[in-house]
């Protein structure tokens, strides 16, 4: 864990490693046979200080029950300010991952799956600009294990590059309070969907996990004030107006173009 430092605010980055017996209200939910499981996985959070520079997220793991072995995860970008070329940087840089490991790696199909996982149906809006997200790839034996490992390990791999050269060149951009009361307001809707939705919270809670490691995701400080309205035409409106699936890249051959 990272507190209080110059560019993030909090930070965490944790390795997991679960086992045990299932409880019986994820029976249903997980492939594999048996009550038994293993989980493994390393995931990260990083809220900065700036409300220039987006806050992220990444989590790969890969879990085991009976005979099913599978891999799950992704990477996610929210900002408080949309620049553009930051969100079509992260997606490049993830879709570059993705069609080195074709047809394992499904960049379209991973991206659309992360627009409708990181969505708040009670704010009828996603979470940020989105990313990918992957879950039970292998399980049905589909693939070798071998080969979807060399998957995620490459994309893993990927995130600090699609990552870091926007925090660094969005590091140095103005702010002053009123950008920094949108930040804390923001962050608001990131405790509500990882505290409501987010399945490795669920996950972690119910296996009986430490709870200030699996907490530690949520921001050090968030403000909800009561029915905020961003000004027509500001920069704030901006980002709300793409909180949406959006085709960030144009690829050729998309369904899920703006």
């Amino acid at each position: 864990m990272l507190e209080g430092g110059a560019l993030f605010e909090k930070a965490g980055v944790n390795w997991s490693s679960v086992e045990g017996d299932l409880p019986a209200e994820l029976n249903d939910q997980m492939p594999g046979d048996g009550r038994t499981f293993r989980a493994s996985g390393v995931s990260l959070v990083l809220h900065p200080r700036s409300p220039m520079v987006p806050t992220t997220h990444a989590n790969f793991r890969c879990l085991t029950r009976g005979s099913a072995l599978w891999f799950g995860g992704g990477a996610d970008l929210t900002p408080y300010y949309l620049f553009r070329d930051d969100a079509v940087h992260f997606h490049a840089t993830l879709a570059a991952a993705c069609d080195r490991h074709k047809p394992i790696g499904d960049y379209d199909h991973f991206k659309a799956w992360c627009d409708r996982y990181f969505f708040l149906p009670h704010r009828g809006e996603t979470r940020g600009v989105g990313g990918v997200f992957f879950d039970h790839i292998g399980a049905r034996g589909e693939h070798p294990a071998q080969q979807v490992f060399d998957f995620v390990s490459d994309i893993s791999r990927s995130f600090l590059p699609a990552y870091v050269p926007i925090a660094q060149r969005r590091q140095t951009e103005r702010y002053g309070d009123l950008e920094r009361a949108w930040q804390l307001r923001r962050r608001g809707r990131y405790v509500e969907f990882n505290l409501l939705y987010d399945r490795g919270t669920v996950f972690g809670l119910k296996t009986n996990g430490r709870t200030e490691s699996i907490l530690m995701s949520l921001p050090p400080l968030v403000r909800w004030d009561y029915d905020v309205m961003a000004t027509p035409g500001s920069p704030e409106a901006e980002l709300l107006a793409h909180l949406r699936t959006i085709d960030w890249l144009g690829r050729a051959g998309s369904s899920h173009r703006s």
